[in-house]
């Protein structure tokens, strides 16, 4: 749920209470004492930054103070932590339109900042940071991750580890809030790696995140372990609410591997722990899990009394989608109890609740598009700025160029320069003239594209339906109908990031062995030196992998294998498809002799793409096809392609 992603965010930044009171007090202290505006105005924000786990109010008194001071005295540091306490202050209290404008600000603010001071640096990242949490508290999960990378480099380069650990554990709930749980997984070692080097006592929470990966991968053995570091460290660093959290998970464990009665146990445990702090949402979690567990033992009054427990408390706290869960349990308990008025009636406030959250969640939505607009507009703004104040730098440093070559050289020798400046400018514009229509050539070349892609897809389905049945050709069909979304999602798009380039090659191939009955396997492999935000051109490697299926795999009669694999070379994203088919030359040969030759223009479209690519970014981008062969005795057929690294704009 929602709301449990959240705890992992606000945990992982919360000191332990019993030294942050001393802290505070210390700090206090400090700003009696001083003398000085700017140590002030520093140990206000500090003040602000600590109350953050105990006491909001406070957190909006001392920032504002030090925003006022900071800004008074034109301290720019100050001024930007103040914004980004005052955001935090507003995350708190649920008040996201404004927390990301105070981080938008703080953003600004730094930017506008010589990039060298370290501090700078810092209050940048944090920005960064808190902008993403914002985004994905919002479920705007693509503008989070665009944003904690952002905040990630910056830690990377100043070597920030602790920081760096926490983006990654916020990365890590990204991807595993969009389904995505192996590239969860691998951003909750890199952080486990760096807390288990610092003894970071949050590391419970981390061994967690992974377990819980671990599980749903359905790799028992390594979620049993990582459940048990997890234990192990919240008895060495006692945190309430994470070892509430823990018990539910581990319940949930015991639970997959038929073990109710240690499941059972588990939840009891929860359910204590939870009480300990009064978390009332944790708690009626865990009774939905009891009720759940019960009902499917069919022991109906310990599923009664737990659903009624959850539903009571849900009400209390008003948290729609725990009443929705509860109210279809108890719906379900009166259908089996032969109770048929009941299971009615609570049926009907189920479906009321659901209404209602959905209700909710189209409020939240329509909330969300108004603030990302208004983010997005100041985004441009301050980006309008900043092109304004550097075309001003820029003309103020030629004019005193001028008037230097004014003063040494004068008459003729300003005439030449003068020549000089203008030619240059003249050539550049005519570069740049070039550079964007190779640019709208190569989206022209993709645009031709998508009909061959279509037409090919819709040849498949037809030849599918005919040889396959109804029931078979539903299921093609919903799975042609994802893959054209993501086709027309990123059809406008000149570039696209690797990852959804791989979705989508996997959602061809998946429709072509469907369409083959398994004629062939495939397997698909990204080198971990690749970024994230590598990207590429569109649909530029699915003829290549049409070809292998068509002229490759299916004509011969063994079972197929295509092998796609990207890795990097120096500068250059190298991507290869092999397949064990018939050969290039035979299958060229058997298309000549074939009675309705076709001719597929999909070859000659991505040759000058190819030109395009290159000619756009001035670096190599070709591909060569070769056959793979062993004692002449042809085994397949090889195609390399090599593709400048270009990266998804951010």
């Amino acid at each position: 749920m929602k709301l449990k992603v959240f705890l992992y965010f606000v945990v992982l930044n919360f000191s332990f209470a019993h030294s942050q009171s001393k802290t505070i007090d210390s700090l206090l202290l400090v700003a009696r004492q001083t003398k000085n505006d700017i140590d002030r105005a520093k140990t206000w924000n500090a003040i602000a930054d600590e109350y953050k786990t105990s006491n909001p109010k406070k957190i909006l008194d001392y920032a504002t103070k030090a925003l006022e001071l900071a800004t008074k005295i034109n301290f720019p540091i100050a001024q930007g932590n103040a914004y980004l306490n005052l955001g935090n202050y507003n995350i708190i209290s649920g008040n996201y339109p404004k927390a990301l404008s105070y981080f938008a600000k703080a953003q600004q603010l730094f930017e506008k900042e010589s990039s060298t001071d370290l501090d700078i640096k810092k209050g940048l990242a944090k920005a960064y940071g808190s902008i993403g949490v914002v985004f994905s508290e919002q479920s705007n999960y693509a503008k989070a991750l665009q944003f904690y990378l952002k905040a990630s480099r910056i830690y990377e380069a100043i070597q920030d580890l602790p920081k760096c650990a926490k983006v990654y554990n916020n990365i890590g709930i990204v991807y595993k809030s969009e389904l995505n749980d192996f590239k969860a997984l691998t951003y909750f070692i890199k952080a486990q790696k760096i807390q288990e080097e610092l003894h970071d006592p949050n590391i419970g929470i981390t061994y967690t995140n992974i377990a819980n990966g671990y599980l749903k991968q359905k790799d028992f053995d390594k979620a049993l372990n990582y459940y048990n570091k997890a234990k192990t460290s919240f008895e060495k660093n006692p945190n309430t609410r994470a070892l509430g959290e823990w018990y539910n998970n581990f319940g949930l464990f015991c639970k997959s591997q038929a073990n109710a009665v240690k499941a059972i146990e588990n939840w009891n445990l929860a359910i204590s722990t939870f009480k300990i702090i009064d978390d009332k949402f944790g708690v009626a979690d865990t009774y939905i899990y009891l009720s759940q567990l019960y009902l499917e033992q069919n022991k109906l009054q310990d599923a009664f009394a737990n659903a009624t427990r959850a539903l009571q408390l849900a009400k209390d706290l008003g948290i729609l989608e725990q009443t929705m869960l509860s109210e279809e349990l108890l719906s379900t308990i009166y259908s089996k109890l032969n109770n048929p008025n009941a299971a009615l009636e609570h049926f009907k406030l189920y479906s009321h609740a659901k209404d209602s959250l959905t209700n909710a969640e189209n409020i939240r939505k329509g909330i969300e598009a108004e603030m990302n607009y208004e983010f997005e507009k100041r985004e441009v703004l301050q980006k309008k700025e900043l092109e304004k104040r550097e075309l001003l730098l820029e003309e103020q440093s030629k004019k005193s160029k001028l008037e230097l070559f004014f003063a040494i050289l004068l008459g003729i020798l300003l005439f030449g320069i003068g020549f000089l400046i203008y030619s240059r400018i003249q050539l550049r514009k005519r570069l740049t003239l070039q550079k964007e229509l190779a640019e709208y050539e190569q989206k022209a070349l993709h645009l031709q594209m998508n009909p061959h892609f279509v037409f090919n897809c819709l040849g498949s389905i037809s030849s599918f339906i005919l040889n396959n049945g109804s029931e078979s050709a539903i299921k093609y069909l919903a799975k042609f109908s994802k893959l054209m979304r993501l086709t027309l999602e990123y059809s406008k798009e000149s570039l696209i990031p690797i990852d959804k380039e791989i979705e989508s090659l996997q959602n061809y191939l998946e429709l072509e062995q469907l369409r083959f009955n398994n004629k062939f396997n495939f397997t698909i492999l990204k080198s971990k030196d690749i970024d994230d935000d590598v990207a590429l051109p569109p649909l530029l490697l699915q003829p290549f992998v049409e070809n292998a299926i068509i002229h490759g795999v299916i004509p011969k009669k063994e079972q197929g294998q295509i092998n796609i694999h990207f890795s990097v070379d120096n500068q250059s994203l190298i991507c290869v498809i092999e397949d064990n088919g018939i050969g290039f030359e035979k299958s060229k040969l058997m298309k000549e002799n074939s009675v309705g030759v076709h001719k597929s223009l999909a070859l000659d479209i991505t040759k000058k793409r190819f030109k395009m690519i290159a000619s756009s970014t001035n670096k190599k981008a070709d591909f060569s096809i070769e056959e793979i062969k062993n004692n002449n005795e042809v085994l397949g057929t090889k195609v390399v392609l090599h593709l400048p690294i270009q990266y998804i704009t951010l």
